[in-house]
């Protein structure tokens, strides 16, 4: 554990470093907490108290000495950072890409459910029926977000999107960057089936994707297509149960956005643990 929180810390402040803008200002002086280390402690809760702050915070204080900053002002610098930790782990799922030289990404989504079906009715942290969603997989429905997760066939998370449960795959696979090597290939489930999109991003970005097909289906795929999608998917469902995993019975948060922040982190510290830090 020792280690691979000084990993984590030193890779976040070289890529903090390194991405920061030329005409960026210099951080306050008078700040108490650099961005590396409040990233670092939110990762390490996500990583080994399963999202709890309160306890990432006493663990980087007691042997490590960060200096004391109290629960509000902590959060509130967190959440100034939450594009910082999405632009930090888009630069890191780009070098991931090019490291994969097979070139074959899986994607798919799983629910994360804010709450169970009998609370619906009181939760005040969303609010919306928008959020009432199905997972088709488990036959049952949920309240909360959709997350779409694009993986490497050695199940490595490289990009990711949140979105309201309602929402069907299709519409969140176009909020997914197209940003892929020169040809890749993606494989999807039918949910994901939208042959404007596939020919759309066939043109743009010079790769494919292999969407799983119906029997009732137009553009049917030859028998090896269909043997290569199959067995590349069985890929993202142990991904997803190792993601999963690291949720708590119950994510804490007050807030929507400090919900979808925690859901970053668990699958942040997801891709650095299988890369060794």
């Amino acid at each position: 554990m020792r280690e691979q929180t000084i990993a984590m810390y030193c890779f976040l402040d070289d890529l903090l470093t390194r991405t920061r803008p030329v005409w960026a200002r210099p951080a306050d002086p008078r700040r108490r907490l650099s961005d590396a280390e409040v990233l670092t402690t939110a990762l390490v809760a996500a990583r080994y108290f399963g999202g709890n702050l309160v306890l990432g915070r006493h663990y980087m204080q007691q042997p490590w000495g960060m200096k004391l900053l109290d629960k509000s002002g902590f959060t509130r610098h967190l959440h100034r950072l939450s594009e910082t930790l999405l632009g930090l782990f888009a630069t890191f799922g780009q070098a991931l890409k090019a490291l994969h030289t097979e070139a074959r990404y899986v994607i798919d989504s799983f629910p994360v459910a804010v709450c169970h079906n009998v609370r619906i009715g009181c939760n005040q942290l969303l609010g919306r029926e928008a959020y009432r969603g199905r997972c088709a997989s488990k036959r049952s429905g949920f309240y909360g977000f959709k997350v779409q997760i694009v993986a490497t066939t050695d199940g490595i998370p490289v990009d990711f999107y949140v979105h309201a449960g309602s929402e069907a795959d299709s519409t969140g696979l176009r909020h997914l960057a197209p940003d892929l090597p020169e040809g890749s290939v993606r494989y999807a489930d039918a949910g994901c089936t939208d042959y404007g999109w596939e020919d759309l991003f066939a043109e743009a970005s010079g790769n494919r994707q292999q969407t799983a097909r119906k029997g009732n289906r137009a553009r049917p795929h030859a028998p090896h297509e269909t043997f290569l999608l199959q067995h590349f998917r069985k890929t993202i469902e142990t991904t997803f149960s190792q993601l999963t995993a690291r949720f708590p019975k119950q994510i804490h948060a007050v807030t929507a956005q400090g919900f979808v922040l925690k859901i970053a982190l668990f699958i942040f510290v997801h891709p650095l643990e299988q890369v060794g830090l």
